[in-house]
């Protein structure tokens, strides 16, 4: 499995890439088919509330992609909401085959 993170408008710390590939392992273990997950992090503006974006693209073979975005206060968490989301969609692709 490949994880590719991108941060866009801003330069991401190595703790949060490391939250991000741990979370994504998780994620993995219990999907050992999934081939590719790219996270986009985007910093909407700096001086407001909730300006910190998570765009979570999931590739599980012969189920297609899941994609989802979130926002939030921390980088983290939008990360962690929208993983949550994709592996929602996952369950529901999965267990209607």
């Amino acid at each position: 499995m490949e994880v590719r993170v991108n941060a866009i408008h801003f330069d991401i710390s190595e703790k949060l890439n490391g939250f991000i590939e741990k979370k994504a392992e998780r994620l993995a273990r219990r999907y050992p088919t999934i081939t590719y997950i790219d996270v986009n992090l985007t910093l909407i503006k700096a001086s407001s509330a909730m300006n910190k974006e998570a765009r979570v693209k999931v590739i599980l073979p012969h189920y297609g992609e899941t994609v989802t975005t979130k926002t939030a206060d921390t980088f983290e968490e939008a990360f962690d909401v929208a993983l949550e989301a994709a592996e929602k969609q996952l369950e529901k692709k999965t267990s209607d085959n």
